[in-house]
């Protein structure tokens, strides 16, 4: 009887999207993760540690905000996004401290004009206005922790809440503010529109 002829072997199968890449849901996980080292990181590129804070959890609204994808080298993806974050906050505090220098140079007095002590109100009450809108708890969570300085741990343990709801409670406050933030910084970087009167000679 003729031997059976060798089984054909087939090649191994590729590995699949999901065991090379991680998805938006899992970025979010591993920023939890990797919460500590790229605190570190952000530290020794001269970030202060509220400023950290900030940009993780702005670092978070935008995992969770926009369609991100699969992505190949995803700690290393992370560490990118938190750095260049980081160089867009201080690119910003560059231009507004250059806007600011340039106001207080064309100023005959050093007290602000009342346009901009007016500006300056409305633009406090926009962001006091949009906390406002949140539930209390939420309110009550950002003040404790943004301005009290109490930390996560101790917020949850006095609300009797797990560590998690304040982090959602966080994310949905910063995403407020960050969301009217980008609004003001727009409306600044906006060139003045020319009005019906400009070019016309008083007569």
């Amino acid at each position: 009887m003729p031997a059976a002829a060798p089984a054909v072997k087939g090649r191994k199968p590729c590995p699949s999207e999901r065991e090379l890449m991680v998805a938006d849901s899992g970025l979010k996980q591993l920023l939890f993760e990797m919460r500590a080292p790229l605190m570190r990181m952000l530290a020794a590129r001269g970030a202060t540690s509220d400023e950290a804070e900030d940009l993780l959890q702005e670092l978070f609204v935008r995992l969770e905000t926009q369609a991100i994808g699969p992505v190949g080298e995803p700690r290393a993806y992370l560490y990118r996004m938190a750095d260049n974050l980081f160089l867009d906050r201080r690119r910003a505090e560059t231009r507004r401290s250059a806007r600011e220098q340039r106001w207080g140079e064309q100023e005959s007095e050093p007290r602000p004009t009342p346009e901009r002590e007016l500006q300056g109100r409305e633009r406090l009450a926009m962001v006091s206005a949009a906390l406002a809108a949140l539930p209390e708890r939420t309110v009550d969570i950002f003040r404790r922790f943004r301005l009290d300085g109490d930390s996560q741990r101790l917020i949850a343990g006095d609300l009797g809440i797990s560590l998690s709801a304040v982090e959602k409670h966080l994310q949905r406050a910063y995403r407020t503010v960050t969301d009217i933030r980008a609004r003001l910084d727009a409306e600044i970087e906006a060139p003045r529109r020319p009005s019906c009167d400009d070019g016309q000679d008083d007569s």
